[in-house]
């Protein structure tokens, strides 16, 4: 399953996303609401795991937002309130679930997999193949190409790639890439994302007009045919 959780405290996300992945799925994290919703927006996700409480969106306000958008995707909610009204509210905001908190991270990763269940009965698309302009990105072959020539690139270039194309348009922060590209949950006060982010440049952008990696001064990175 590819799972998008959602959790400010960094050292829980960590440990919930380890022992997901552990168990065979994909997760990607966010830090607050703004980023949670963009990149449910911008992704597919067998399951979201939202903390309620969240700086800059709160977790009901994320999943309302994405309910009212016909996102049907399932939800579970980490909440340290547990009351039957705070259960109820969750719910009533298009949450499947509601785990509150301190929970077994055993007990999260039944709860998750119970939701991907559920959502198994009926019928889904996955997308393996991701386009932005002539660029082209197969999950399947494990190929690039980019006008109809073909890119090689390092298994971390390849990942790092993707996570860009998985959020085409939409400013990727480093902490961002840290997480989901490196799975780090702290900053290694390194440039290892700008040397592959310049790598990465070279081979994409190189000896086309139109480049698509893109620097946003003082937020990221974005790939995007927008000028």
């Amino acid at each position: 399953m590819r799972i998008l959780l959602i959790e400010d405290d960094a050292e829980a996300a960590a440990f919930a996303a380890k022992r997901l992945r552990e168990a065979g799925h994909v997760v990607d994290h966010a830090l607050d609401g703004d980023s949670g919703l963009n990149m449910a927006t911008a992704g597919e996700y067998d399951a979201y795991v939202i903390d309620r409480m969240l700086p800059k969106l709160d977790g009901l306000s994320v999943l309302s937002r994405r309910r009212e958008a016909g996102d049907e995707t399932p939800a579970l909610f980490l909440s340290a309130l547990g009351e039957v009204d705070d259960r109820v509210s969750g719910l009533q905001a298009g949450g499947d679930d509601y785990l509150v908190k301190p929970y077994a991270v055993q007990e999260l990763l039944a709860r998750v997999e119970a939701l991907g269940r559920r959502r198994a009965a009926a019928p889904t698309s996955v997308t393996t193949r991701y386009q932005v302009g002539d660029l082209e990105l197969d999950l399947l072959t494990r190929t690039v190409r980019r006008g109809g020539r073909k890119i090689d690139l390092q298994p971390r270039e390849f990942r790092l790639l993707e996570y860009l194309m998985r959020h085409a348009d939409q400013v990727v922060t480093r902490t961002m890439l840290l997480e989901n590209v490196w799975e780090y949950h702290f900053d290694p006060q390194t440039n290892v994302i700008d040397v592959h982010i310049s790598r990465l440049r070279s081979k994409i952008d190189k000896d086309f007009d139109k480049p698509l990696l893109k620097t946003v001064r003082g937020a990221g990175y974005t790939i995007s045919e927008a000028d």
